[in-house]
Parts: C-alpha cells; sequence; structure tokens
C-alpha cells in the first residue's frame, strides 16, 4: 500500500510536471494550459452524462431486483474518472479518458468482479457466492459436493444461521 501511495502523491506529480513543461516548451505555455482547460470541461462533461446514465441503469436494475454490481463498479470509476480529468497534467488525462470508455470500465468491473465475493438475497437471507477463479476452490467444491451429497451446501440454498463467540 505505501508503495501505490508513494507512486500516486510523488512520482506522478513529478511525471505531470516535467511533461507539462516539456509540451509547454514544444506548444507554448498558453496552447498547454488551454488543452489542460479543455479536457478538465470536457472531460467533467462526459463523466456528468455517463454518471447519469449509469445511475440510471442502476436504478433500473433495482428496481427489477438484479444486483447493480456492475453499474456500481462503473460509477466508482466515473468518479475516478472525474477526478483524474479535473487534475491537470496530460498522464492523469489518459488515464481518466480512459475510463470513459465504456467497453474499458465493464472489462474492468468483470475483472473486479472475478476477484470479489458476492453475496445474494435469497429465501430470507444472504449467501456468500465466490466467483474466484482459482482451481484450488473449484476442486475444494467439488470434492466437497461429491464426498457427501446429503449435507446442505451453499449451492443447494441452504442457510445457516448462528451465532458465534470469539476467545482470545
Amino acid at each position: 500500500m505505501f508503495r501505490f501511495l508513494f507512486l500516486l502523491f510523488i512520482v506522478i506529480p513529478i511525471i505531470e510536471i516535467a511533461l507539462l513543461m516539456k509540451i509547454g516548451g514544444w506548444i507554448g505555455v498558453w496552447p498547454t494550459i488551454t488543452i489542460v482547460i479543455v479536457t478538465a470541461w470536457l472531460g467533467a462533461k462526459n463523466v456528468r452524462q455517463q454518471g447519469l446514465a449509469t445511475l440510471s441503469s442502476l436504478q433500473t436494475k433495482m428496481a427489477q431486483g438484479q444486483a447493480p454490481s456492475e453499474e456500481i463498479v462503473s460509477g466508482l470509476m466515473l468518479l475516478i474518472a472525474g477526478i483524474l480529468l479535473v487534475t491537470p497534467g496530460f498522464v492523469t488525462d489518459i488515464f481518466g479518458l480512459s475510463l470513459l470508455i465504456p467497453s474499458f470500465r465493464k472489462n474492468i468491473a468483470k475483472a473486479f468482479q472475478k476477484v470479489m465475493p458476492v453475496q445474494t438475497y435469497t429465501n430470507g437471507g444472504f449467501q456468500q457466492q465466490n466467483h474466484y477463479h482459482h482451481e484450488q476452490a473449484v476442486n475444494d467444491d467439488l470434492s466437497s459436493e461429491s464426498e457427501s451429497s446429503s449435507k446442505p451446501s451453499i449451492h443447494q440454498g441452504k442457510i445457516l444461521d448462528g451465532e458465534f463467540e470469539r476467545k482470545e
């Protein structure tokens, strides 16, 4: 985590400043400032439009009783895109603009869904469904199901409710 924060707060601003100075030397100060302002304005406008569309899709899915996980991740990525586009600089603009591409956001959302566990609400309780794509997890699930098919499993919709106490 420290490396990520170091990269975020130290290395990226240094790269941005160097790139702004280099481009400012090539095309001039005022055209560079104009490009930075225009990308921030256009980016914010696009983030707003796509954010409203994502919010509408989220509301529709929730009204239909579906899990809006893709829309939530997409909304978070649009928020990040907005922050990156408003931040002065070319590197952050490139990352922010790439997050405005819907297919790019969908691919990232799908990648997150493969890694993150999902809880669903069925039959009056929550069930956790792991969408991990590790062979070990799949093999464990298959071996436990084949060992005793009479045991209730999460795949059969049985919910175990209980309490526990942690002793230290």
